[in-house]
């Protein structure tokens, strides 16, 4: 009897060991500004992803469009830009640049440096977003009423909706999207 304790008593002893010299673990503190710091944690790698992305599309390319019904490629970039400044300056409550108008007719590097500008705008203005502001009423399309919460879900939805389109179109044109090379 004594011996078929004794397997148990080690097994008991060995995890006891094991537990007291395991690191605790413990639960992270609660973050401030979680939506804030969401934004700000995702930005870099949709950044990083968009601009490659837009930047893979041969030059001769940016006037394809899949079907008559959808827009240019180059078209797919103002808009992206365009989102980028109101919903991040919506989003964080501050003020979007005058900036230069760009046109999806515009030369590919015109239509990458703009599209990087707007990402280091938004990367400013995220930097100084304040999630106490979320429930603030502002205007959106057409003077309709939104929250800057609103505002904020749409700049990830967007970021991850620009980034597909643009993966689409590449596809199409036989260029392989940066988050499908090894």
């Amino acid at each position: 009897m004594t011996k078929t304790l004794v397997l148990p008593t080690l097994l008991l002893l060995a995890a006891s060991a094991i537990a007291q010299t395991a690191p605790a673990r413990t639960t992270p503190a609660p973050t401030t500004n979680p939506i804030s710091t969401a934004l700000r944690d995702i930005l870099p790698s949709r950044q990083k992803n968009t601009i490659a992305a837009v930047e893979a599309m041969p030059a001769d390319k940016f006037t394809y469009k899949p079907t008559p019904d959808q827009m240019t490629f180059g078209h797919l970039v103002v808009h992206m830009v365009e989102a980028n400044y109101g919903l991040c300056s919506n989003a964080a409550a501050v003020p979007a640049p005058t900036v230069k108008e760009i046109k999806d007719t515009d030369t590919k590097d015109s239509l990458v440096a703009a599209l990087k500008t707007s990402f280091d705008f938004c990367a400013d203005a995220l930097g100084k977003m304040d999630d106490s502001k979320l429930g603030e009423m502002t205007a959106g399309m057409g003077g309709q009423q939104l929250s800057r919460a609103r505002f904020a879900l749409g700049i990830a939805s967007n970021w991850a909706d620009h980034y597909a389109e643009a993966a689409m179109y590449l596809r199409l044109n036989g260029v392989l999207p940066p988050t499908a090379k090894k």
